[in-house]
C-alpha cells in the first residue's frame, strides 16, 4: 500500500493495548477485534470485518513474524519506542528545513520542538537503543542517536528541502532515497572544485572591477550572491550531460551584467562600452539600459558538447519575463520537433521579494503542467537577498519562505546556503535529475545577501543599519571557499591568487579596448567551458543597427513602407477543398445536434449556396497557412469554441472523452495548428505567446482575449514588451492580439478593448492596429501577417455581434484575389461627386450607419470604413477621399466616448480640416470615465443619438 493505515500514534497505542488484553483474555475485547486478532494468529494481515472495513491491513507494529510464520506483536515498550521514532523521522522529513543553516549571515532560526526527541517522550537512554526504521532506507541499523545525526546531516545542514507536500509517494520516496543516501552532499573532485573556484573568482573580480572603474554607476551588483555564477555553470554542464542542447534564461537586472560576461560570454569590452556611452546621438529615443539587455551564444562544455544559450531581454518589471522565456523555449522545442520536451531547458532566475510579491509568478507556475504550455520542467533559481528594495521579508510576505507560492505544484523546493558552493552543487545536480526524471519544474532557493543598496547609489544603512553592519563584516564567498579548499589541501594560495590576477589583467585589457586604447583581447577559454558567438544567435543584443540573424534573417522591421503589400488571395478551388476537409470528421464521432447544424451551414458555404461568415473566413486563413507550411498557434480563454460560440475549431464528441481537431487533418505535410484553451490568465498567457512569437517568425501566433476589455490585465506585457521591444532591444515580433470590441449593451467591462490605448502607444510604425469588418478582410489580414516579411505586432479589434450579422459576410471570390484593404470605399452610395457628407468610421458602427442611411433614404451620404487605424499613411486616406469635392464635410463616427476610441488620435493628427480642404469633426458618446453604460436601455438611447447626430447638419 502507498500509505500507512495507522498513521496516528494514538491508534497504534490503542491497538497495542487491545492486543495485549486479547492475549491475556480474548473475551475482554469486542467481538470484531477478536476476529481481527484471530486472523493475525493465522498469519493473515487482512481481515474481512464489517466494523473495520472489507480488507483491513494489520498495522506496521505487527510487522515481525514469529517462528511459526504467524504475526506477533513486539513487546509493548519496543512498539512504543518504534512508533515515537517513526514520528520523529517524519518530523525531520516535514520540518527539518526549518532549522537548516541557510542564512550566510548566521542569524539564528527559531527552534523546532518537533525535531527534539523529548517531544515524543524519548529519553537520553533511548538515544543509545538500537532501532530499525523502514522509512529511511539508507539507515541500515544503529542507535537512535546515529539515526538523528543522519537525519540532521541530510535535512538540517546547509540544505533544507520542502517535499512532503507532494502527494505522490513514489516521488517523495525518490527524493528521500537520493538525499539520504548521500546525506545531501556531493563530493567534488579537485578539478570540479577548481572550476567552482574559478567561476567564483570570475564573479567576484568582475563586480569589484566594475565598482572600482565606474564608482557610483548603476550595475545592480551580484555581490553577496556570487555563487549564482558557479551554480549556472554547473547547471549548464549537467543539463548538457542530460541531452539538453538549448537553454533559455530569463532574469531581472540584479547580477545580469555578471551573467552576461561570465556565462553568456558577452565581451566585457562591450559591457564597458555601455558604461562609457560614447555615442549618445545614436540612441536618441531608443535603446535600453545595459542591465536590461539580452544576449545569445554557444556554450562548449567540459566534455565537448555545445549548448545554445539565450538570455532574454527584460524590463524593470522583474518577473514578467518568466512567461516570455517559457514561450521562447516552447517555440524552440516545437521548431525541432521535440514533442517530448527533452532537448530544451528554461532557466528562470528570480529575486526573493519579487517571487513572493508578483502575481505573474503564480500565473507562470500554473502553466507548467498544462499540455499547451509545458516545456518539460523549468529550473527556477531564486537569488535570495533576504530583502526587497528597503522592505524586509516580514514586511513583504505572509509566508515563511519567499518560495511558498511554488507549493501549489507537486515539486520539491530546495533551500541552500549560497556561501557553501558544494551544497549549491548538490542541489543543482539533484534538481536537474528530478526535472529529467519527472518532467516538472523545480525550485532552487539560494540564500545570500545584497552587499550594496538596491543600486550602487543607494545607502542601505538608512533603513537596515544592523543588517548592513553584519554584511560589511563578511568577506566574499570566494575567500571562504578558498579557505575551505586550503584546509583540504591540494591547492596552494599562490595558485588562487594567480587566477585572480589573470582575471583582473584580462578585464583591464577589455577596458582599454572599450576606451579605444587597445586591441580586442582574444576570447578567454579555460579549457573546459567557453562561450562562443553562435550561428544560431537571435537578435538578443539590443544593437539598433545589427543585421538580422538566424531564424530572423530575411525579416524586416522599421517603417511600414519598407515592405510592400502582398497578394494574399487563395484560389477558389483550394478554398472549397479546405472548407470541405474541415467538415470531414471520423464516422464514429458523435457531434452535438446544434453543432451539426452549424457544420451543415459551412458545407453550404463550400457549395456556394451561402456567403462565408466570420468563423469560416478566419478558419480558412488558418487552414491555408497551415497547408503552406506555416505553423498556427491560437490560445486564449475558450478559444477552441470561441467566447461567442462561433469558431468550433475543436469538435467534442458527445461522450465528452474525445476531441477532434479538423485543422490538423487537412494534408499529410501540413504544419501543425494548435488551438489551446488557456488558463484564466491574461498577463501570463499573453507573455507566453509573445515569447513564442520571438522564435517563430514564420508562423502565425495569436492570443485571444475573452473580451477585449480584459487585455488591460496584461498591460505590462503590452507596454514593456510588445509595443516597445523594437525601439528598446531591436527585437521583432509578429504576435497577434484578437480583442473582441464593440458597444452592444453588455456593460462597462464587455464593450471596449481600449482602442485608444493602443493608438496612443502606436508610433514609428511599431505596431499594426486594425478593425476589419468582413470575413474576407479578416482572412487577408491574418495571411498578410505571415506572408509579408514585415514583422510587427498586430492588434485586431474583433467583432461580437458581427459574427452572425447578415451583412457581415463575404463571397468566396473575395478571398480568392487581392489582399487586405486598409480603407474600404462605400459601395452603396450615390457617386462621390454628389455626396453632401462623408461618414468615416471603423468597425461595427459601419453597418448601423448603413442601415440608418437606408431608413432615411440618405443616398447622398457616403460611408467609408477605416479598416487599418495604424499605420495610417496620409496618402492612403487622401486617395480614399480624393473623389469628394472640396468643402465636403467629413464626420468621424465612433461608438466609444469622446475621450476613448480613435477620435482623440485622429483629431490630434488632422485637426479640424483634412488635408486643408475637408472640414473634419467627430461624433461619439460624451466623454466618460467608464467605457459604457450598464443599462441596455440607456445603451440603445445613446446609440440612436450617435446615428442621429451622424446624419444631421452641423449647427
Amino acid at each position: 500500500m502507498d500509505h500507512d493505515p495507522w498513521p496516528d500514534s494514538a491508534n497504534l497505542t490503542f491497538a497495542e493495548e487491545l492486543y495485549t488484553a486479547y492475549l491475556a483474555d480474548p473475551g475482554s475485547v469486542p467481538e470484531s477485534w477478536r476476529r481481527w486478532f484471530a486472523g493475525l494468529s493465522r498469519g493473515d494481515p487482512f481481515v474481512a470485518d464489517p466494523a473495520l472495513g472489507p480488507r483491513f491491513e494489520a498495522p506496521r507494529l505487527f510487522s515481525a513474524r514469529n517462528g511459526h510464520g504467524a504475526y506477533a506483536a513486539p513487546p509493548a515498550s519496543e512498539t512504543a519506542l518504534q512508533d515515537r521514532v517513526n514520528q520523529l523521522v517524519r518530523a525531520y522529513h516535514v520540518r527539518g528545513h526549518m532549522i537548516a543553516e541557510l542564512d550566510p549571515l548566521g542569524r539564528p532560526r527559531d527552534p523546532q520542538p518537533e525535531l527534539e526527541p523529548a517531544f515524543y517522550g524519548l529519553t537520553e537512554a533511548d538515544l543509545d537503543a538500537p532501532i530499525r526504521v523502514e522509512s529511511v532506507e539508507s539507515f541500515s541499523g544503529g542507535t537512535l542517536r546515529e539515526l538523528i545525526a543522519h537525519l540532521r546531516a541530510t535535512y538540517c545542514r546547509r540544505i533544507g528541502v520542502q517535499f512532503m507536500h507532494i502527494d505522490e509517494l513514489a516521488v517523495k520516496n525518490w527524493l528521500r532515497a537520493r538525499m539520504e543516501s548521500t546525506e545531501n552532499r556531493l563530493q567534488l573532485s579537485r578539478a570540479e572544485q577548481m572550476r567552482v573556484l574559478t567561476r567564483l573568482t570570475d564573479a567576484v573580480v568582475f563586480e569589484e572591477f566594475i565598482q572600482k572603474k565606474y564608482l557610483g554607476a548603476k550595475s545592480f551588483s551580484l555581490e553577496g550572491c556570487e555563487s549564482l555564477i558557479p551554480l549556472l555553470h554547473l547547471a549548464i554542464e549537467k543539463a548538457a550531460e542530460q541531452g539538453i542542447d538549448e537553454v533559455v534564461l530569463g532574469m531581472a537586472h540584479r547580477g545580469r551584467l555578471n551573467v552576461l560576461a561570465n556565462i553568456l560570454g558577452k565581451s566585457p569590452a562591450e559591457i564597458f562600452r555601455l558604461f562609457e556611452d560614447p555615442e549618445p546621438e545614436r540612441w536618441r529615443g531608443g535603446g535600453d539600459v545595459k542591465y536590461h539587455l539580452g544576449h545569445s551564444s554557444d556554450w562548449r562544455t567540459a566534455s565537448g558538447r555545445e549548448v545554445h544559450l539565450s538570455l532574454c531581454f527584460n524590463p524593470s518589471h522583474l518577473e514578467f519575463v518568466n512567461p516570455v522565456a517559457l514561450g521562447r523555449m516552447r517555440a524552440k522545442q516545437d521548431e525541432v520537433g521535440d514533442a517530448a520536451r527533452e532537448r530544451g531547458l528554461a532557466l528562470l532566475i528570480h529575486g526573493d521579494a519579487a517571487f513572493a510579491g508578483e502575481g505573474i509568478v503564480q500565473e507562470t507556475l500554473n502553466m507548467s503542467q498544462l499540455p499547451g504550455y509545458a516545456v518539460g520542467g523549468t529550473l527556477h533559481v531564486v537569488v535570495n537577498n533576504q530583502i526587497g528594495f528597503t522592505t524586509t521579508p516580514e514586511e513583504g510576505r505572509s509566508s515563511t519562505y519567499a518560495t511558498d507560492v511554488a507549493k501549489l505544484l507537486q515539486i520539491p523546493i530546495f533551500h541552500v546556503n549560497g556561501e557553501d558552493p558544494e551544497a549549491v552543487a548538490q542541489v543543482v545536480t539533484l534538481a536537474l535529475d528530478f526535472r529529467k526524471r519527472f518532467r516538472r519544474d523545480v525550485i532552487l532557493d539560494m540564500y545570500g545577501y545584497r552587499r550594496r543598496g538596491h543600486n550602487e547609489g543607494d545607502e542601505p544603512a538608512f533603513t537596515q543599519p544592523r543588517l548592513y553592519r553584519a554584511i560589511q563584516a563578511r568577506k566574499p564567498v570566494r575567500e571562504g571557499y578558498l579557505d575551505h579548499l586550503l584546509e583540504l589541501g591540494g591547492i596552494e594560495r599562490g595558485e588562487a591568487e594567480a587566477l585572480e590576477v589573470a582575471r583582473r589583467e584580462e578585464l583591464e585589457r577589455h577596458l582599454s579596448h572599450a576606451r579605444g586604447d587597445g586591441e580586442a583581447p582574444a576570447d578567454a577559454a579555460d579549457g573546459e567551458a567557453c562561450a562562443l558567438e553562435s550561428a544560431r544567435s537571435e537578435d538578443d543584443d539590443g544593437l539598433g543597427d545589427a543585421p538580422r540573424r538566424g531564424a530572423w534573417s530575411g525579416y524586416l522591421g522599421g517603417p511600414d513602407a519598407a515592405a510592400p503589400e502582398v497578394e494574399t488571395g487563395v484560389p477558389r478551388e483550394q478554398l472549397v477543398d479546405l472548407l470541405e476537409r474541415m467538415l470531414v470528421a471520423p464516422p464514429d464521432l458523435r457531434i452535438h445536434p446544434k453543432l451539426a447544424r452549424l457544420l451543415s451551414a459551412r458545407r453550404e458555404m463550400a457549395d456556394g449556396k451561402r456567403p462565408l461568415d466570420w468563423a469560416a473566413g478566419e478558419l480558412l486563413a488558418y487552414a491555408s497557412l497551415a497547408v503552406a507550411g506555416h505553423r498556427v498557434r491560437l490560445t486564449g480563454q475558450d478559444s477552441g469554441r470561441g467566447t461567442f460560440s462561433h469558431r468550433h475549431a475543436l469538435i467534442h464528441d458527445m461522450s465528452g472523452e474525445r476531441v477532434y481537431e479538423p485543422l490538423n487533418h487537412l494534408a499529410p505535410d501540413q504544419a501543425p495548428v494548435e488551438i489551446v484553451n488557456s488558463p484564466l490568465s491574461e498577463a501570463g498567457v499573453l507573455g507566453f505567446e509573445y515569447g513564442y512569437s520571438l522564435d517563430a517568425p514564420d508562423g502565425l501566433v495569436l492570443w485571444e482575449a475573452q473580451f477585449g476589455d480584459f487585455c488591460n490585465a496584461a498591460q505590462v506585457i503590452i507596454d514593456q514588451f510588445i509595443v516597445s521591444a523594437e525601439a528598446k532591444w531591436n527585437r521583432l515580433s509578429g504576435v497577434v492580439l484578437l480583442l473582441p470590441h464593440g458597444f452592444e449593451g453588455m456593460g462597462p467591462e464587455h464593450s471596449s478593448a481600449r482602442l485608444e490605448r493602443f493608438l496612443m502607444l502606436a508610433v514609428q510604425d511599431n505596431v499594426q492596429v486594425v478593425n476589419p469588418t468582413t470575413p474576407a478582410q479578416m482572412f487577408h489580414c491574418l495571411r498578410r501577417q505571415v506572408l509579408r516579411p514585415w514583422r510587427k505586432p498586430l492588434i485586431v479589434m474583433t467583432p461580437k455581434s458581427l459574427l452572425r450579422h447578415k451583412r457581415a459576410t463575404s463571397p468566396l471570390a473575395d478571398l480568392a484575389w487581392g489582399g487586405f484593404r486598409r480603407i474600404l470605399p462605400d459601395g452603396g452610395a450615390a457617386p462621390p461627386e454628389g455626396a453632401r457628407r462623408v461618414l468615416l468610421c471603423s468597425g461595427k458602427i459601419a453597418y448601423e450607419l448603413e442601415e440608418e442611411r437606408e431608413r432615411r433614404g440618405a443616398g447622398d451620404v457616403a460611408i467609408l470604413r477605416l479598416e487599418q487605424l495604424y499605420p495610417l499613411a496620409d496618402e492612403a486616406l487622401r486617395s480614399a477621399l480624393a473623389p469628394y469635392g472640396d468643402g465636403t464635410p467629413v464626420v468621424w463616427v465612433q461608438e466609444e466616448p469622446e475621450n476613448m476610441g480613435a477620435w482623440s488620435s485622429l483629431s490630434l493628427r488632422f485637426g479640424n480640416r483634412l488635408f486643408g480642404r475637408l472640414p473634419f469633426r467627430g461624433v461619439s458618446r460624451p466623454p466618460s470615465a467608464s467605457p459604457a453604460t450598464g443599462s441596455a436601455g440607456a445603451h440603445r438611447l445613446e446609440q440612436d443619438e450617435i446615428l442621429e447626430r451622424a446624419f444631421e447638419e452641423e449647427a
